[in-house]
């Protein structure tokens, strides 16, 4: 519950994109969702979000810069406006909001930006309010919000399992650069899961030989060019039949290669595709038809609330 008396009155704090460096689908479930195996990892690219009292109890105010082009988000579907509604719900915190948040993460990216600007809003709402609610209580506040948003309550690396609900911490890799490359068109993440759905009910998609638990976490200890990192969207995306994008996608990925990438692969459902570099690279020539390159490193861990 709310404190009676909140000695400071603004909280800001960084929410990270992620990766995924592997991500194994299973089957649709009963609840509509489907069984991942994946490692997720968050990196230094961040958005921000900054949060003051105002004066009217209950009142939210929200502002958002778009450093990046995207359309504006309605509020029904707005994840940082339906965390502090789940929040005030769980906690009954009443204080009014003015929030800004910058926005640099690309949306429509598998960059899980929304996803991290929702656990961000959590983490500090719980800083701010005094409430003090322990991980495991936000976590499953989290996983009321998506898949994808209890990963971020934690950050660094992860081994995701579950329908994303589960979430064993690893440690990060180290020494590394990551060069992200974004095409300037969106993945629908809901569209590209049915579609790999009807593909393997038509038995179009190979059965790819599966890798266990143990030996990817053991993978993830040895140098990325042996990384044996897989994901399912990616054949269906480098395939003509079946993508509109193939040889965007292709362009990226081989550009990434001839540049010295050690591993290379897409995020999510796309259209985010990444290299993993051992050494710092000049990126420019990957910055041509529209495409977002930006350049960053692994996180060991999430940002944490910073009150004023």
């Amino acid at each position: 519950m709310e404190k009676e008396s909140l000695r400071c009155t603004t909280c800001t704090i960084e929410a990270p994109c992620k990766i995924n460096l592997h991500l194994d689908i299973g089957k649709k479930r009963d609840d509509g969702f489907h069984s991942i195996e994946s490692i997720f990892s968050t990196l230094a690219l961040s958005d921000t979000i900054k949060f003051e009292f105002s004066a009217l109890d209950g009142e939210i105010r929200l502002f958002t810069n778009w450093e990046t082009p995207a359309e504006e988000i309605p509020d029904e579907k707005n994840l940082v406006l339906r965390a502090i509604s789940l929040f005030r719900e769980q906690t009954g915190f009443k204080k009014g909001l003015i929030v800004r948040l910058d926005k640099r993460i690309p949306l429509g990216a598998g960059l899980g930006g929304g996803s991290s600007d929702a656990a961000a809003t959590l983490l500090a709402l719980n800083a701010l309010s005094g409430a003090a609610l322990p991980i495991q209580s936000l976590a499953e506040m989290a996983a009321v919000l998506g898949s994808d948003v209890p990963f971020f309550i934690t950050g660094g690396t992860a081994f995701v399992s579950g329908r994303g609900e589960t979430v064993e911490p690893l440690k990060s890799p180290a020494g590394l650069r990551v060069v992200l490359v974004k095409p300037p068109f969106k993945s629908d993440t809901a569209s590209a899961y049915s579609l790999l759905d009807r593909l393997r009910e038509e038995g179009e998609v190979e059965e790819k030989k599966a890798v266990s638990r143990e030996n990817l976490l053991r993978a993830l200890e040895c140098d990325s060019e042996k990384w044996p990192f897989f994901n399912d969207f990616l054949p269906i995306f480098l395939s003509q039949r079946h993508s509109a994008n193939t040889a965007i996608y292709r362009g990226i990925l081989e550009s990434l290669r001839g540049l010295g990438a050690s591993f290379t692969g897409i995020s999510g459902s796309g259209s985010c595709c990444f290299g993993v570099f051992c050494t710092e690279i000049k990126a420019e020539k990957l910055r041509k038809e529209g495409n977002i390159v930006i350049s960053t490193f692994f996180l060991a861990h999430r940002a944490d609330p910073v009150l004023k």
